[in-house]
């Protein structure tokens, strides 16, 4: 067989190619002063800024000075599943918010940077999406050590993503044995999958993996990890370019070790997920090899008959990573089409993207206001509150597009409507005066905080999101109550237009990767 052939010429090259691998090690993303090392299997706090790579062993090593590389790593952040898991991810871009999934003991996001093949694919999809990207627990930079790493934990480590992210919805990509995760968490979550691509998943028993005969090398895998990777790699990858297969084998190693490949990929095989297939209700894109030596076409077949709103597309070559312009062409054309079909549902624009103004409006220590008003009369306050907002929204054009209670997101076609709006609400509430005569620090009543950013944020069903409308919540929560805040673009938009402003420096935003130059607005004067 191919694999087989490919075996025994890999046994005989890994000895020739052993010293190009290293092993893993620590790079901090951010020098953190005052930091020590990590040691042990202890859970990973979700803010931490450090960028950790776990080595074979098992264990946390020291840190060590970061290599350049062709491209910047980004920010590497954490986000906590609900079975309060650390699960390390990054996001990159800013457009359609695109999760891609990787199966477990070949992903490692920091990696995934040097390797020149993965790095030049999120570069070029940067520019149409908010490309995230996340290791599964037991994988790469994530919290090592867990026990469940069944079907429905690997879908929980998602779901922090999601939430860490506030992001409702999301298109979503998966290969090979991740796609059972999708489906999985698609079909338990149809609410919050825009769209899902498959790369080459088989929705039932047994394994989608790239070499789905890697358990023949079991006996190798328990005597040598090294050398299995090598031989895995090979089987995978050919000798046609032996960097390229030397790069596949360490990306494996910083990964995972044996004892983590073996569980998550045995835990994968034995999952079952077609009875899931017809509950899908997103549009769904399955992605198949031409001439994949191990991945039959009547199984991608199978797997769009038995999906309500899915579509084959059979791309060229025979490689089994999605890191190619085909595939990224494809998954870009596919989802740009299903985002453009709900904004035009939802807002009449013609692109995927539409260049809007977002206010996000917040009101300061909401709670408390409403313990020392009471039930009756902080609800009181909060109508006329509402009433004052969308008055001043309708009186400059802006959408609602939702209220959470304690405050509002708004749109705006012109960026110099949106501020006229944010001054006009903060001078009504002053002189409202909501609330006020409370005693300590909410004597002066309800005050509300707004942010503004201006971007291109994605229409799905009846609300906005993506990078835009975070970094405007983000603003709005950097600001006092009475104050109104924007990002430098907002301000570069309104130039001459008689606005006064307050430089306050450039700010890091939660969950964004680079901090962005703020500036108060002067309403007052």
């Amino acid at each position: 067989m191919l694999l087989s052939s490919r075996l025994r010429a890999g046994s005989r090259a890994a000895a020739r190619h052993r010293n190009n691998f290293h092993p893993a090690v620590v790079r901090p993303a951010e020098q953190a002063g005052g930091q020590g090392c990590l040691h042990g299997p202890a859970k990973l706090g979700a803010a931490m800024e450090a960028t950790i790579s776990y080595d074979s062993a098992a264990r946390f090593s020291p840190p060590q000075p970061s290599t350049t590389g062709r491209h910047m790593l980004p920010r590497i952040q954490y986000a906590q599943a609900p079975d309060r898991v650390s699960i390390a991810f990054w996001a990159v871009g800013d457009g359609v918010p695109l999760l891609v999934m990787y199966p477990p003991g070949f992903s490692n996001i920091q990696y995934e940077w040097e390797m020149p093949e993965s790095s030049r694919v999120y570069e070029a999809a940067r520019g149409w999406a908010t490309v995230i990207r996340f290791d599964h627990r037991n994988n790469g930079l994530s919290e090592r050590g867990v026990a469940d790493v069944s079907l429905e934990g690997f879908s929980k480590d998602l779901e922090g993503v999601l939430n860490r992210l506030d992001l409702g919805r999301a298109h979503i990509v998966a290969g090979t044995d991740c796609g059972k995760v999708a489906i999985q968490f698609a079909a338990h979550n149809p609410g919050r999958v825009a769209s899902l691509t498959l790369f080459r998943t088989n929705p039932g028993p047994g394994s989608s993996a790239a070499a789905p005969e890697w358990t023949s090398l079991r006996p190798v895998l328990e005597k040598d990890w090294h050398l299995f990777t090598d031989l895995l790699a090979t089987a995978i990858n050919g000798l046609d370019d032996g960097e390229q297969t030397a790069r596949v084998a360490r990306y494996i190693r910083e990964s995972v070790n044996a004892e983590e490949f073996v569980a998550a990929n045995d835990s994968l095989a034995q999952a079952d997920v077609r009875p899931l297939l017809p509950s899908i209700r997103c549009p769904v894109l399955v992605l198949h090899r031409m001439d994949s030596p191990f991945f039959a076409i009547e199984r991608a077949r199978g797997l769009v008959g038995a999906i309500p709103d899915a579509r084959l597309s059979v791309l060229p070559g025979k490689s089994p990573f999605a890191w190619d312009d085909p595939v990224v062409e494809a998954v870009r054309s596919f989802v740009l089409e299903v985002a453009s079909a709900e904004n035009r549902a939802r807002f009449g624009v013609r692109s995927g993207t539409s260049f809007r103004t977002i206010l996000f409006t917040d009101i300061e220590k909401h709670n408390e206001l409403i313990r020392l008003l009471g039930d009756h009369l902080g609800r009181q306050v909060l109508r006329e509150h509402e009433r004052i907002t969308r008055e001043a929204l309708r009186a400059h054009g802006g959408s609602e597009v939702k209220s959470m209670g304690d405050g509002f997101l708004a749109s705006f076609n012109s960026t110099q409507k949106a501020l006229e709006c944010a001054i006009a609400l903060q001078r009504s509430l002053a002189a409202e005066n909501l609330g006020a005569g409370l005693s300590g620090p909410l004597s002066e009543g309800l005050r509300v905080r707004v942010g503004i950013n201006a971007g291109e944020p994605i229409a799905e069903d009846a609300d906005l999101f993506g990078t835009a409308v975070i970094a405007a919540a983000r603003i709005a929560s950097l600001a006092a109550g009475g104050e109104i805040l924007v990002a430098n673009v907002v301000r570069e938009l309104v130039a001459g237009k008689g606005f006064l402003f307050s430089d306050r420096g450039e700010q890091a935003l939660r969950g964004l990767e680079d901090p962005v130059r703020l500036w108060d607005l002067r309403w007052q004067e």
